[in-house]
């Protein structure tokens, strides 16, 4: 009897997983159900990816062959691309039927889906992919989308079926490799969070318990934010929770703390609330790469295609990649992150803009560095956050972040930079810590600034404001807002779409999102 097969890939749960569910229906009147996972060489090889990923994904593996087991069929791994895999499955044992959950990836990606539902219909197997979060296929402009995210994470979760049958007769579930195939090299990261369905679970309990109560108030500092944060970014990426399951337990946890006595309830709902609308934004974000695949490589307006693209300095690069740019936050930021694979949104938007105007550097080279170093890249906020950061959607207001001054804001006893930066650890004098360039005796290891941080700065401005000057750039901002805009209540709720675009805009340009989960 032909096989129904379940595709997993950034989905590695069996709780509320509309794709398993779908199977098991399917498996229950048709066909045996096999759960399978693809190692796939050539994803591995792209640039955006590194060994952080891999040992994340394959603790997150382990976990879900384990839970898949448990329920009667073991997680079918398989090395090779998706295709030859496929076509192998259909050769030894026919299939009656493939379901997966819709995937919002790069262009990678998206050309290996294409690839595999175009197979499909030609070998008249029937695929059917599920929403995987609250991002929706088709949209021709943003209206509605809000109630719609609303509606979807306001849905019952979809119940995980209580058996599996056995896998057929023959298959061999296969080894989880090592080292990821086609992966160029290690990674090391020693202080990288660790995948799998329980440590989701253990984080989303420690934050709606005791850890996020001061959350809106302190992720901001790096000081704070590794531990007030939700950290939950890098399992909603791989999926080991689902968005909706957060939602609703950060929804129920709001409305269990606003029922007790202000004297218990402190500081909770704020910090809840807050938590709960960047869920929503991170939503959001991907379904701007959902509508907009080439936001991954181009600019998001036109008015800045060549301003950057041409000005491509390796040595600038590097030393903003490896931490020794010679201003301490930057390079603190930088080297924490190469050893966590984390660092808070307002440190990562700062890494960006560094980069992009003092550094003069465009987008592209450090996105790709930095998915590197991200274990919770996530390709639909990253490319928004990267163009938004840089300054090239068009509709956000150019923010350059001064580093000296994001030291004195959120780490004003240098305790964040001598922790990551050796050369300093020894300066007693804050002074000296944030600006050791005052006295370059006294730390004759670390490197001085590598640009005028006011002398860059105004140049960039400059550039940039030339850009937002040139002839069309209101109407085509007008069309990037009406088509990839949130649409916030109040604003302009009556009057053409032009209208209602441009209000968008206006509001966009003033409100900088602090994006942090």
């Amino acid at each position: 009897m032909p096989i129904t097969l379940l595709w997993l890939k950034r989905d590695l749960r069996v709780a509320d997983n509309a794709a398993l569910a779908a199977a098991a229906r399917a498996a229950e009147t048709r066909a045996p159900l096999v759960p399978l996972y693809i190692l796939e060489p050539d994803l591995w090889r792209q640039p955006d990816r590194s060994g952080r990923h891999w040992a994340f994904l394959r603790e997150s593996l382990e976990e879900a062959r384990a839970a898949f087991a448990a329920l009667g069929a073991p997680l079918v791994l398989r090395v090779g691309e998706a295709v030859p895999v496929l076509q192998d499955l259909q050769a030894r044992f026919g299939l009656a039927a493939i379901h997966a959950h819709e995937e919002t990836g790069t262009g990678w990606t998206y050309a290996r889906d294409r690839a595999v539902r175009a197979w499909a219909r030609a070998a008249g197997v029937a695929m059917t992919e599920h929403r995987q979060v609250g991002v929706f296929r088709g949209l021709r402009d943003r209206d509605g989308w809000a109630a719609r995210w609303e509606r979807e994470m306001a849905a019952p979760q979809v119940d995980t079926p209580p058996a599996l049958p056995p896998l057929p007769a023959g298959l061999d579930p296969g080894a989880l490799p090592d080292a990821a195939p086609g992966l160029a090299a290690a990674d090391a990261c020693p202080g990288r969070q660790r995948g799998g369905r329980a440590a989701a679970e253990d984080l989303l309990r420690s934050f709606l318990d005791r850890r996020g109560a001061r959350y809106h108030q302190e992720m901001s500092s790096p000081l704070t934010a590794e531990a007030a944060c939700s950290r939950l970014s890098a399992h909603l990426a791989y999926g080991t929770l689902s968005m909706k399951e957060v939602v609703q337990m950060v929804r129920a946890a709001r409305r269990a703390r606003r029922a007790e006595p202000p004297a218990e309830r402190g500081s909770w709902p704020a910090a809840l609330k807050a938590l709960d609308a960047r869920l929503h934004w991170h939503c959001h974000f991907i379904q701007k790469l959902e509508s907009a695949p080439e936001i991954e490589v181009r600019n998001l307006h036109p008015a800045y295609d060549g301003l950057r693209e041409d000005a491509f300095e390796p040595a600038p690069f590097a030393a903003w990649a490896e931490g020794r740019t010679g201003f301490p936050m930057v390079d603190a930021s930088m080297r924490m992150l190469e050893a966590t694979g984390w660092i808070n949104f307002r440190m990562r938007a700062m890494l960006v803009s560094f980069a992009a105007y003092h550094l003069w550097l465009h987008w592209r080279e450090p996105a790709l560095r930095l998915a590197q170093l991200f274990t919770d890249y996530e390709p639909g906020i990253h490319y928004s956050q990267m163009q938004m950061q840089s300054g090239t959607t068009g509709v956000n207001t150019p923010r350059l972040y001064n580093p000296v001054k994001q030291g004195w804001d959120h780490d004003p006893d240098g305790r964040f930079i001598r922790r990551w930066i050796t050369e300093l650890a020894h300066l007693d004098d804050p002074k000296l810590v944030q600006e050791p360039w005052r006295d370059p005796r006294a730390a004759p290891g670390y490197p001085a600034p590598i640009v005028d941080l006011k002398q860059a700065g105004a140049t960039a401005r400059a550039r940039i404001a030339d850009a937002r000057r040139s002839a069309g750039y209101r109407a085509a901002a007008d069309a990037i807002q009406e088509r990839l805009g949130s649409r916030r209540s109040g604003l302009a709720q009556t009057g053409g779409r032009r209208e209602r675009a441009a209000a968008e805009r206006r509001a966009a340009a003033r409100d900088q999102l602090s994006f942090d989960l």
